[in-house]
């Protein structure tokens, strides 16, 4: 089963985004911080990586940034997630290493097919 760490302070987007993974198949790390997912990083090696961008203290972006400078998370997919949809804040996700973007709210029809897609599942593979 393929682990996806979510980094999201909200802790409602945070359960909601883990119900619609976990209903897809995945197995979810939860973080409420960059603090706590750089912690979960030490010890743990998630598939891919889902990055709110806006937190407190560390953003999504600048947590992005960290994590590239991660060898081991170097080719890890790594996918943004901000109610901020302006060109802006997507391009400097794009430029901190991010492989992908979606607009919150995420419904589970774009963000499964999604994930998916970025790590070369079939439909059907779980």
């Amino acid at each position: 089963m393929k682990q996806i760490l979510v980094v999201d302070d909200e802790a409602g987007a945070l359960a909601l985004i883990g119900i619609i993974l976990e209903r897809g198949g995945f197995e979810v790390i939860r973080a409420q911080s960059a603090h706590q997912a750089l912690t979960i990083l030490e010890r743990e090696a998630p598939n891919l990586i889902i990055l709110d961008i806006m937190m407190p203290a560390i953003d999504g972006i600048e947590l992005c940034r960290v994590i590239r400078q991660m060898p081991r998370f170097a080719e890890t997919p790594i996918l943004m997630l901000s109610a901020r949809s302006d060109s802006d804040s997507i391009i400097r996700g794009m430029e901190a290493g991010a492989t992908s973007y979606l607009p919150k709210p995420v419904l589970h029809r774009d963000l499964i097919p999604k994930i998916r897609s970025m790590l070369d599942l079939s439909p059907i593979e779980r």
